[in-house]
């Protein structure tokens, strides 16, 4: 890598040189010291990541080469003054040609901006990011060479990771998405490693398939990745935390920090395949030997040994062996003996043990109290440290570790354990496995059981003292409104169950009294499926009456035990009203006499 990036500064201006401490400086005063989070994870402060590190969690990419083009000294969008001497041996149109973006590329970062803005909008991830990391680890798919898909048109793979020069990571994925069942490598337009790719992958275009060769389904899959554990990359600090959790290197974090300040001052869209390509080979991160990305197609063979210059019967300029003297027996060659490799923490795993996990219990919507704790051992019972172990959340539940995922890797310390993440517990209710399973070794894996209860309330209270009263056949002025805690604490989201019951010894309905109404204006006396609010509270509907008069109990009832009666009263219609006192009667209308109104007789 070092001598790669002195070729360019060589070949290059002064300007370029520094240009490129600057960012380096810039950047550099911005990293974060090493720390490790509650996840297990460290961030590098320098770019010699601690060896734990550098044997433990590999990030997305494994820790694989990626390119070191420094961006252009001019910006992408140049201000009217006279811009500065072109770099020697650097085309004019250079920067321009570095701010343009193929369009597929362009518009699958955009979309993962978009997607991560409604799923995770505290992450604040800016579409601009995701081009830096998709510059720096591809060239941005190489140019934008995909198809209308979003496919690459040929695999993007980095380096098998074998131990030398690279990451030791052993085979995951059988060869599925990086054709090598020994080694992993890298692959795709974001470089994910197979392991990683198991449990960070999206289908961000929609088709059914997660396929880290897809543009589209790279960009969000690294848009979540680097939107875990609650980060907001609108700041520094977790900005900075993000990315190097990509890859380990502080090298790399000033890198894509550069090529982010430079694409958020500017860009444009670009056909597809025409895209500036990076000047040359991918580089190692500090302390690796520079790597070359292996080539979709297979390549010539290296030419041997050239052989001796006939006639001349001196030894070419290969390495030929020298003939015998004459009447010497030739002697054969010492054959080389080859190293035995010296096995990894990884490979002396035998199995794994539980390091005294409690019992694993929730309640719907809390976090779990205990966490998982995985020991990995040797076949004599021995500790292994600095090995990787990954939980995985098996079953039909909505809980997730802390972050929102449901995979997460952690590296054994030096007892051998490694504490998986916090589980939050979702809304559905039940019983699920965590599975933990050593990282590049086949080991049989160590299942946990965890049970997510339904949220209760051990206690009801109402949240008024007026008496609920009503007269026959009319309705209650005041609502029913119960407030539910759980040992004192609110109790929200609990199920409630409200029924106007026949007597305190007799819970059966009352087919007399008060009663509800449904959608439809019918009578009903058993509300289900009631829940109360954020604050515990839970307001029932209005209560009619009908003919009955008397005292009538609504029973109120929730997950968890808690019961609160409620006397309902049903008096009866008032009678018309006596005359007030004072008020003449009505004078009675006398029939007329007949006798009266005749005439004498004559």
């Amino acid at each position: 890598m070092a001598a790669y990036i002195g070729r360019r500064l060589r070949n290059g201006a002064a300007t370029t040189a520094a240009a490129a401490l600057a960012v380096a400086a810039l950047s550099a005063s911005q990293a974060p010291g090493t720390t490790v989070d509650d996840h297990g994870r460290q961030a590098a402060s320098d770019s010699q990541p601690a060896s734990e590190v550098a044997a433990g969690d590999d990030g997305a990419t494994g820790n694989s080469p990626y390119y070191t083009d420094l961006p252009p000294l001019n910006s992408p969008n140049p201000s009217p003054s006279p811009s500065p001497s072109p770099v020697i041996g650097t085309p004019v149109a250079r920067g321009e040609a570095e701010a343009g973006i193929p369009a597929t590329v362009l518009d699958a970062y955009k979309k993962a901006e978009a997607a991560l803005g409604k799923a995770k909008p505290g992450c604040n991830l800016p579409w601009q990011l995701l081009a830096a990391i998709g510059k720096v680890e591809s060239g941005q798919a190489r140019g934008g060479r995909v198809d209308a898909n979003g496919t690459t048109t040929s695999p993007i793979l980095g380096p098998q990771l074998d131990g030398n020069g690279f990451a030791l990571i052993k085979d995951t994925d059988n060869g599925a998405y990086d054709g090598n069942s020994s080694y992993d490598s890298a692959v795709g337009p974001m470089q994910f490693i197979p392991s990683t790719w198991a449990w960070a992958g999206r289908d961000g275009n929609g088709d059914g398939r997660e396929d880290p060769n897809n543009v589209y389904d790279a960009a969000l899959a690294a848009g979540h990745y680097l939107c875990r554990y609650g980060w907001d990359l609108s700041t520094q600090a977790d900005l900075n935390r993000a990315i190097l959790s990509y890859n380990n290197s502080t090298d790399y974090l000033n890198l894509v920090l550069s090529w982010l300040e430079y694409y958020r001052k500017g860009t444009h869209e670009v056909p597809d395949g025409t895209g500036a390509l990076p000047s040359g080979p991918p580089s190692g991160r500090g302390g690796h030997h520079p790597g070359t990305r292996p080539s979709p197609t297979p390549s010539a063979p290296t030419p041997g040994p050239r052989p001796a210059t006939p006639g001349t019967g001196k030894p070419g300029t290969g390495n030929a062996p020298t003939p015998p003297k004459p009447g010497g027996s030739p002697k054969p060659p010492t054959p080389t003996p080859v190293p035995t490799p010296t096995p990894t923490p990884t490979d002396t795993v035998d199995h794994l043990e539980d390091a005294g996990t409690a019992k694993l219990t929730a309640t719907a919507g809390d976090t779990f109290a205990k966490r998982i704790s995985t020991r990995a051992e040797t076949a004599a019972g021995k500790a292994v440290g600095k090995v990787r172990i990954r939980f995985t959340i098996i079953g039909d539940t909505d809980t997730t570790f802390t972050g929102g995922e449901n995979i997460a890797t952690v590296v054994t310390g030096e007892g051998g354990v490694a504490v998986a993440p916090a589980l939050k517990a979702g809304e559905k209710t039940g019983v699920f496995t965590i599975r933990a399973v050593v990282v590049g070794r086949t080991v049989t894996g160590l299942d946990y059981s965890a049970a997510v209860t339904a949220r209760a309330a051990d206690t009801l209270v109402r949240t008024a003292t007026t008496p609920l009263t009503c007269v026959a056949g009319g309705e209650f002025a005041d609502l029913v409104e119960v407030k539910a805690t759980d040992n004192g604490a609110v109790a929200d989201k609990v199920a409630a169950t409200a029924t106007l019951i026949t007597s305190a010894d007799d819970a059966t309905v009352n087919d007399k009294g008060p009663y509800f109404k449904d959608a439809d204006g019918k009578t009903v006396r058993t509300l289900a499926g009631l829940e109360t609010d954020a604050n515990g509270l839970l307001k029932l509907p209005k209560l009619y009456a009908d003919t009955t008069t008397g005292t009538f109990l609504l029973r109120i009832t929730t997950t968890g035990g808690a019961t609160l009666t409620v006397e309902l009263t049903v008096t009866a219609a008032p009678t018309p009203t006596e005359p007030a006192p004072g008020t003449p009667a009505p004078t009675p209308t006398q029939p007329a006499d007949p006798s009266a109104s005749a005439s004498p007789s004559a």
